[in-house]
């Protein structure tokens, strides 16, 4: 568990010991989740503070009277929504007979670190 809290606090996570206590308890691939999190959090879901003047009907909701702030709040937390969801789907165990199962792994997390077991 130490080299997954390692990794987890040189990414910046707030709470490494708490990420990695749950994947070796949990059997959830915390490291893995914090690394896809990390990779799309700041254009999926921090994009929105900014990104709403693309889309017409943000534009239409803002010129009723609505706060910009308002529109990509509720932007951001669909976007965060989402992403959460995407993340619950990757971890699924058991599709169904036969059915394609998905995986969220990373090229470094293939092969063991020093001192893994």
């Amino acid at each position: 568990m130490d080299w997954i809290v390692t990794a987890l606090h040189e990414l910046g996570c707030d709470d490494p010991q708490g990420w990695g206590k749950s994947e070796i308890s949990e059997n959830i691939p915390q490291l893995a989740r914090y690394r896809f999190l990390q990779n799309i959090w700041p254009e999926t879901i921090n994009g929105w503070r900014d990104g709403i003047s693309n889309l017409p009907a943000a534009q239409r909701a803002i010129n009723s009277g609505a706060s910009a702030h308002d529109v990509a709040q509720l932007a951001r937390a669909v976007a965060y929504e989402t992403a959460f969801a995407m993340l619950a789907q990757l971890t699924v165990d058991n599709p169904g007979e036969g059915l394609p199962g998905w995986a969220l792994a990373g090229p470094a997390l293939l092969d063991s670190p020093p001192g893994a077991t």
